[in-house]
């Protein structure tokens, strides 16, 4: 029998970004809140100092930082008619948890949408005509613009101390940023990253074919810096270790670090860690949310939070499981093209390849999260025409490193030898090529 609690303002559902960010801006409003983070909270200075954050194994092998696939995964199925089968191996979706979520581990690679996104089958249409995209294309409109979010996200560069190079402020092309951006009220928080090598390289290619190479905006602090709110930042060093690491010099763009802390000073907020939701509770005619219920993971109890708001802030793919769990909204169906609950999740995908230069040393390791030289010009860009290949959307080229570790990250030229494969002894001399 579950336990039914007090009931508060609003009970947040992950603690991340999302739910962070909500957490201090609702406790600072006066209102009662309850965070249920299903994972631990964890201390920058005591788990990812150095040595312990510098550990491959741990945390690219094993994932402590992320969701256990051998305890909650996900099931996946290209169409109905196929058995769902479940991921039991993560690779570039690497779901956080814990207090902070993916963005303890994440690189900081922070973009804007621009109305390309929000506003997309309407420019389409009215660029090419409305048959343009098919009818079995489940593009849509947002319903919002980019103006109506450009406040929100100066205000998010400025908490999680983005570093980069503007490329239009209030209309104004400038010099060294991406010119098809849409306009900003004003320059990114801190200077741009130190560039590495490759980087440099691809910019000069870029500008030498006419394109136009920009700093990838992160959120890695280029500098000492305090954010609005008091919250501290280091500056990074370039260690290398980014990407599925805490960040040991507290340079990287955290709610751990920044929002939470912050909310967790109000005596309003009250943060519960182990804590599984595992429905969402409505009220008793159905016509709305009215608390969840979950499980304490250490020990088995289940209790009932009552609450006048629920904020599901706990990724995409689980927010719409604890929907669907929990009979909210209409499932999408694939077939019959009905239904939201579930419609048009799509994660980043992307293509990459090594390039090996005689006589050049990168040093790959020495880099940050969002160490890349980046062009847009195949992306936001409509002198880049869509109609003659008739394609929606477009893609952005980048040059430099992301999380390239000393050990996990050893890339050969092709036809390499590999040490000591089926007893084979290592090439003369001992040591790979570089």
């Amino acid at each position: 029998m579950a336990t039914k609690l007090k009931e508060v303002d609003a009970v947040i559902v992950g603690l991340g970004w999302t739910g962070g960010i909500l957490a201090k801006e609702l406790t600072e409003a006066g209102l009662r809140v309850v965070a249920l983070e299903r994972g631990a909270i964890r201390s920058p200075q005591n788990d990812f100092a150095v040595p312990i954050v510098r550990d491959e194994l741990r945390f690219v092998v094993r994932h402590e930082l992320m969701q256990n696939t051998a305890r909650d995964t996900l099931t996946i199925r290209n169409n109905p008619s196929q058995d769902a089968l479940p991921m039991r191996r993560l690779g570039s979706f690497l779901p956080g948890e814990g207090v902070g979520g993916s963005a303890v581990h994440w690189s900081g690679h922070t973009w804007r949408w621009t109305d390309m996104e929000f506003n997309v089958r309407s420019m389409y249409e009215e660029r090419y005509g409305k048959n343009f995209i098919p009818a079995d294309m489940t593009v849509q409109d947002w319903g919002i613009t980019y103006a109506e979010l450009e406040p929100y996200y100066d205000k998010f560069e400025y908490t999680a101390a983005v570093s980069g190079k503007a490329g239009n402020i209030n209309g104004q092309i400038l010099p060294g940023g991406n010119p098809f951006e849409a306009p900003r009220t004003r320059e990114y928080p801190l200077p741009p990253l130190t560039p590495i090598l490759a980087s440099e390289m691809f910019t000069q290619a870029a500008k030498n074919n006419g394109y136009h190479p920009f700093p990838r905006p992160s959120a890695n602090a280029s500098r000492a810096y305090t954010n609005p709110d008091g919250s501290k930042y280091g500056a990074c060093q370039y260690c290398g270790y980014c990407q599925r690491f805490g960040c040991e010099a507290n340079a990287k763009g955290s709610p751990l670090t920044t929002v939470i802390p912050i909310a967790m000073r109000n005596p309003n907020f009250e943060l519960r860690t182990y804590s599984w939701v595992t429905k969402v509770l409505k009220t008793t005619d159905g016509k709305r949310v009215s608390g969840v219920a979950y499980t304490n993971l250490l020990n088995g109890e289940e209790f009932e939070q009552p609450a006048g708001l629920v904020l599901l802030c706990a990724y995409a793919i689980n927010n719409v499981h604890l929907m669907l769990l929990s009979g909210i909204g209409e499932p999408y169906d694939p077939v019959a093209q009905k239904g939201v609950i579930g419609k048009n999740y799509c994660y980043q995908t992307g293509a990459s390849a090594t390039l090996f230069f005689e006589g050049r040393h990168f040093n790959p390791f020495m880099s940050a999260g969002g160490s890349n030289a980046t062009i847009d010009d195949f992306n936001i860009n409509w002198d880049f025409d869509r109609g003659k290949d008739g394609f929606v959307g477009g893609y952005n080229v980048a040059g430099g490193f992301n999380t390239a570790l000393p050990i996990g990250y050893r890339p050969v030229p092709r036809g390499t030898p590999q040490w000591a494969r089926h007893g084979r002894p290592p090439p003369p001399n001992g040591t790979r090529p570089q």
